[in-house]
């Protein structure tokens, strides 16, 4: 592989610098997304193997990260378990009908990717084939307890307090569902990593909305039993728990290689709390992206500076990068990364 950096980083081997990748960088800040988005609608470009793959690899041309992630979305999983998904402009996603009884949970299917999301692992292929190792490809799902807040709820949420309802009124359907569900993201994951995928990323994007005892019994401990059996062959596993600062030693602690951190925590203490027992991706404020080069620049070095010296760092934002964001401005982040970072490594 030309650019390795990203995978040597997410072992804690050394680097020469310091590598650097967007979640969500693979969207509408692109223009070249928005021509191929104007011919196509989302779930399309999701399902087509060859859209996906191009949109896939626009980053590594354009803004020049070291790492690639395959385009698709975690509310893929609900749908190829029975779910009715579609995307709305105004209102996001929405899954039909949301599961509110034991029937409907018992109605759902348990999906095979290699048949009912094969798409993606076509993508995958294609998307390795068009990198030809220049850098990475990452692959990905949702927790557990994130796809179930989206199923229950039936789309996003101000309150969720539908399924906080199901969680204290019938735990037991609600555990009945995450069940299912850690079969269903295992299998995802482990035949992404079959297809090609060289590192996978657990987006548990709705963790933080649970109090910390909640946390641990619905999202934490899922996410533990996927990481700890699947069969990945060496390939690292990222999770990012949005919203969890407050339970980064047992993140840190579930076998995952890489614990991703939101905007809200200090990447310093963060690395002291977990003892090196894991790289660290991030954390970057996406709004911090709408300033100046000078001042993005500046936030690097500060994230850089507490980070201190020494691998195990992946530089990333704290969450997804957002639309109005200048090219200039991703590019801006990309370079300041690569010119700051080799005095942390030398």
């Amino acid at each position: 592989m030309t650019n390795d950096l990203f995978l040597r980083a997410c072992r804690r081997l050394p680097v020469g610098r310091t590598p650097v990748w967007m979640m969500r960088q693979a969207g509408r800040y692109l223009p070249e997304y928005r021509a191929v988005r104007a011919r196509h609608d989302f779930l399309t470009m999701c399902r087509t193997p060859e859209l996906a793959s191009e949109v896939t690899v626009q980053p590594v041309e354009i803004v020049g990260v070291d790492a690639a992630i395959i385009f698709s979305d975690i509310l893929v999983v609900p749908e190829a378990m029975g779910m009715r998904l579609a995307m709305q402009e105004s209102a996001g996603p929405r899954l039909s009908p949301p599961l509110r009884s034991s029937a409907d949970v018992r109605a759902l299917k348990d999906p095979d990717p290699e048949k009912d999301l094969r798409y993606v692992m076509e993508a995958l292929g294609a998307a390795r084939r068009a990198l030809a190792g220049r850098v990475p490809l990452i692959g990905f799902s949702g927790s557990p307890w994130t796809l179930a807040c989206y199923m229950v709820e039936g789309g996003g949420s101000a309150s969720y307090g539908n399924i906080k309802r199901m969680m204290l009124d019938d735990p037991a359907l609600l555990a009945s569902l995450l069940e299912r569900l850690e079969v269903a993201v295992r299998r995802y994951l482990e035949a992404q990593i079959a297809a090609g995928a060289q590192a996978v990323q657990i987006f548990d994007t709705w963790g933080g909305i649970l109090d910390p005892e909640h946390y641990r019994k619905f999202s934490l401990e899922g996410m533990f039993r996927i990481v700890s059996t699947m069969r990945r062959e060496g390939v690292p596993v990222i999770v990012f728990s949005r919203g969890a600062g407050h339970a980064l030693k047992e993140l840190a602690s579930i076998g995952a290689d890489v614990l991703s951190l939101d905007w809200t925590v200090d990447i310093g203490r963060a690395r002291q709390d977990t003892g090196g027992n894991v790289a660290l991706q991030g954390n970057l404020d996406p709004s911090y992206l709408l300033a100046s080069p000078e001042s993005i620049r500046g936030e690097v070095r500060s994230i850089l500076k507490k980070y201190g010296r020494g691998p195990g760092h992946v530089f990333n934002l704290g969450h997804g990068i957002m639309p109005e964001v200048s090219v200039e401005n991703a590019r801006a982040l990309v370079r300041a990364v690569q010119e700051e970072s080799p005095a942390y490594h030398a």
